[in-house]
């Protein structure tokens, strides 16, 4: 079936212990911690500028992932879980869960109600590292810190 290669043979794996010299090995960072709540709620609207059935009124099983990142404290956590959720509760959740979002935004296209929730939450105190809304199970906006314009302000 064909020859053996010749030459040297392959060593085998590096022993115990030993670092493979091909691996470069430098000084490790710690990791950054980030802490993630996910909420649910319910919500209608519509956007009277689509061509397609997004114009009429159509609701969603909305999900909101809100994430904040630090180091952890003398305590061991980064933000308490309940304090992190108490304020997206009372900030995002009670204010849009069962609602019309026509009523809240003026034009509430899944991209602009995370940019209202991010401002929502950075005013109550939060400082995210990320904001995942869920408009269905397949298809969502992502909002991480940067330099995005400035987008009109809620009703």
């Amino acid at each position: 079936m064909g020859t053996q290669p010749t030459g040297r043979a392959r060593a085998g794996p590096p022993r115990t212990g030993a670092v493979d010299p091909s691996i470069s090995v430098g000084p490790m960072s710690a990791p950054r911690t980030r802490v993630t709540c996910t909420f649910a709620f319910e919500a209608a609207h519509h956007l009277a500028w689509h061509p397609g059935r997004c114009r009429n009124l159509h609701g969603h099983s909305y999900r909101l992932d809100v994430s904040i990142e630090g180091p952890p404290d003398a305590n061991g956590v980064v933000l308490d879980f309940d304090t992190l959720k108490d304020v997206v509760r009372t900030q995002v959740i009670d204010a849009w869960d069962h609602r019309d979002l026509n009523e809240v935004l003026d034009n509430p296209t899944a991209e602009l109600l995370a940019h209202r929730a991010w401002e929502l939450l950075t005013d109550a105190g939060l400082t995210l590292a990320a904001l995942r809304l869920w408009e269905t199970t397949d298809s969502w906006v992502d909002l991480v810190p940067g330099a995005d314009p400035v987008l009109p302000a809620g009703d």
